[in-house]
């Protein structure tokens, strides 16, 4: 398959997502249902997102002509792609980037995302049959000559010992951080917090640890928290909060909330859902430089880094992990 037929075909697929017709909606529905933290908002979000930011054809012309792509891979090789569930459609990505490469691959879903991703390739196919030959689904990999996997980092551990002896990209957990001043203004700590909540804070793009100068004051941080306050309609959330809570009152600890959110002074990245840690700063720039090098910060939310409310709409050339997963890819003998 030529380069401009799968640029056509993804493009077209962009198109599906966005007329929304009876068939994409009933499947959102039957994900929604199977995985109680894909809640339709949120599944909305990320389709909205992978349209947007993936699959507008000027984007993907734009993105494709900075590799210089061929027109033909004369060498395509078999990827084993293991995807991971913590939000919706996570790896769509990943599967974009082989296909756009020209090589093959075989998918292994999560369990906790076994509807979404299938129905697109499926869409893919029943316009264009050579999609069959390019991507397909297995429960186990075997075979294949690269693999991309993507989990926690007990797994990444399986992965290395599995995929190690070959060409690989391997994920494990990561996390995103903010930085203020105390100078933002109500509407961007509005788009803060959808940082910090949006998909409940399971991915890696989601804030969990602020970094706040001395002396910050937090009530218009908290009230802005308010706009996810309907959180606690979510029983697997409000189980969450309240048992978190509870480890903070049981363990003297200071905290505060708005009633949905807890935040807490901990130098800890990762942090629990509904909980958000904060660390105070004194010199911002020694700051920046330090967490420029930490390998489990996916990304920096600030006024002079990713600008807020933007760290869950990636572009097509924001890699996971800061590894160009094109460049990989297109590197492959």
């Amino acid at each position: 398959m030529i380069l401009q037929r799968r640029i056509e075909l993804l493009t077209r697929l962009g198109k599906y997502i966005n007329e929304n017709e009876d068939e994409w909606q009933n499947l959102k529905h039957k994900a929604a249902s199977a995985n109680p933290w894909f809640v339709p908002e949120f599944i909305e979000q990320a389709a909205a997102s992978i349209k947007t930011q993936f699959l507008d054809q000027a984007k993907l012309e734009k993105w494709v002509l900075h590799y210089e792509l061929p027109v033909n891979n004369d060498h395509p090789k078999k990827i084993g792609l293991v995807m991971a569930g913590n939000i919706p459609m996570v790896g769509f990505h990943d599967m974009l980037c082989i296909f756009i490469t020209g090589h093959s691959q075989v998918i292994k879903l999560s369990s906790k995302d076994e509807e979404l991703i299938p129905h697109l390739v499926a869409k893919l196919t029943e316009w264009d049959p050579e999609i069959e030959n390019l991507i397909s689904f297995a429960e186990k990999l075997v075979g294949s000559e690269v693999y991309i996997a993507t989990g926690s980092n007990n797994s990444s551990r399986y992965f290395e010992y599995y995929f190690g002896k070959y060409p690989h990209i391997i994920r494990r957990n990561r996390t995103s951080v903010a930085i203020l001043d105390g100078s933002e203004t109500a509407g961007e700590l509005e788009q803060l917090v959808d940082d910090v909540q949006m998909y409940f804070g399971l991915g890696c793009r989601n804030v969990t640890k602020l970094y706040v100068p001395h002396g910050y004051i937090f009530e218009p941080l908290l009230q802005a928290l308010n706009k996810y306050g309907h959180f606690m309609d979510y029983h697997k959330y409000r189980h969450n909060y309240d048992y978190q809570l509870a480890l903070l009152m049981m363990g003297n600890k200071m905290y505060m909330t708005n009633g949905s959110t807890l935040l807490n002074e901990n130098q800890s990245l990762f942090t629990a859902i509904s909980q958000l840690h904060y660390e105070f700063y004194s010199d911002r720039q020694v700051l920046t430089e330090s967490l420029k090098g930490d390998e489990d910060i996916q990304c920096i939310v600030s006024k002079s880094n990713i600008s807020f409310g933007q760290a869950q709409t990636p572009a097509l050339a924001e890699y996971a992990d800061g590894v160009d997963t094109m460049k990989f890819l297109m590197e492959l003998k």
